[in-house]
């Protein structure tokens, strides 16, 4: 898990990279949904409509190519982020957990100190795939997984992470991949006819 510091390239978009995180289920898909996560279903079209604004503020930088060059699994990537902000923010609620506007402000504030002013940050951000009216949520959930490191240590917020994904039950539709228990992501369902083919056997010698 990725713990809390100001620099912006360890926001909450990699917050639960590489840590325990929930069971998938993943093989039921639910009509109209990108994922459901507890009893809230996240909507293609709600998935495409923050996909649509990466890529209008992406289309209007200067960087615009190189930002959609190194984005091109923005799909996937921004329904990630969206199931772990739930499971991030589900953990904070249910160990008395919040995160007051000021310190929102405070967040922020030393962020763009950090990274060479507002619009440096979200440059950096619309770089990490989250466009500007994103970035707050984003960081929330950095100080909410911060908040969690501090009560608890950063071994014991992984089970609490984890304890509070087996609740969720976080089913993924498929065309999106299917949930990685282990890195709290989501990877490529790999078809059964598409498994890699056995090696031929070496000729007999002569």
């Amino acid at each position: 898990m990725i713990r809390r510091r100001t620099a912006l390239s360890v926001s909450a978009v990699a917050l639960l990279a590489g840590a325990p995180a929930l069971t998938a289920c993943g093989s039921a898909a639910h009509p109209g949904a990108a994922a459901v996560v507890g009893k809230e279903r996240i909507t293609v079209t709600q998935l495409q409509s923050q996909v649509s604004d990466v890529r209008d503020a992406q289309r209007s930088s200067p960087q615009a190519q190189q930002l959609i060059a190194n984005s091109a699994r923005l799909g996937q990537d921004t329904l990630i982020r969206l199931i772990q902000y739930r499971i991030v923010e589900q953990a904070g609620k249910d160990n008395g957990i919040d995160v007051t506007r000021r310190e929102l402000q405070g967040q922020r504030a030393a962020v763009e100190r950090a990274n060479g002013g507002a619009d440096a940050v979200r440059m950096r951000f619309l770089g990490l795939g989250i466009a500007p009216d994103q970035i707050d949520q984003a960081l929330t959930m950095d100080i909410t997984r911060a908040k969690l490191d501090a009560k608890f240590g950063t071994v014991r917020t992984n089970d609490v992470l984890m304890r509070t994904s087996d609740k969720l039950h976080v089913d993924v539709n498929p065309r999106y991949g299917v949930w990685d228990p282990k890195r709290g992501t989501a990877q490529p369902e790999l078809e059964p006819w598409l498994r890699q083919a056995a090696q031929p056997a070496p000729d007999s010698p002569a």
